[in-house]
């Protein structure tokens, strides 16, 4: 009898190695039938609210992914991120963070945000939420934008031919 529980248990093993075997297979012969090639992108992310991937904003996820693959596309590219609402406190500096999150450590999203401007994404903050939160722009990251306000910038911005992404 413990002979066939040991064989039984190598069996089940084969099986679950062999199905794994098999998803990874099938997960490397994805045949693309649309290819997307963009030779200009304009896009505004409209960055108004929280959502996140685990503990990273998904909105900084998806800029961290389509920035550097359309430049390895060669694609001529402009982007635009619009921070208000509940998600504009992801732009203030290390003080004012602690201050309006009650934490102690500073902007988690700093790199994040001095890595995209760095690759010439324009990062802007709204205007009317700082009225709101009675921010500065003596409390904001380095090279963030203010703009008038978040809706209005973000229909200038579609009707100037951006397509808006609202992560």
């Amino acid at each position: 009898m413990r002979g066939f529980g040991s064989s039984l248990a190598i069996a089940l093993c084969l099986i679950l190695a062999a199905g794994i075997a098999a998803r990874q297979a099938h997960a490397q012969e994805i045949r693309v039938d649309v290819p997307v090639v963009l030779k200009e992108a304009k896009v505004v992310f409209n960055l108004d609210h929280r959502a996140f991937e685990g503990d990273q904003p998904t909105g900084l996820q998806f800029l961290g992914i389509m920035v550097p693959g359309l430049k390895a596309a060669s694609t001529t590219a402009r982007f635009v991120a619009i921070f208000h609402g509940a998600a504009g406190y992801m732009l203030l500096d290390d003080a004012a963070y602690d201050r309006v999150r009650n934490w102690r450590g500073g902007n988690p999203y700093k790199q994040q945000i001095a890595a995209l401007i760095a690759q010439g994404v324009q990062i802007e903050e709204c205007a009317e939420t700082m009225r709101q939160h009675r921010w500065s722009n003596a409390d904001l990251l380095p090279g963030v934008k203010v703009n008038t306000g978040a809706n209005f910038r973000i229909v200038q911005l579609v009707q100037d031919g951006f397509v808006q992404l609202q992560p």
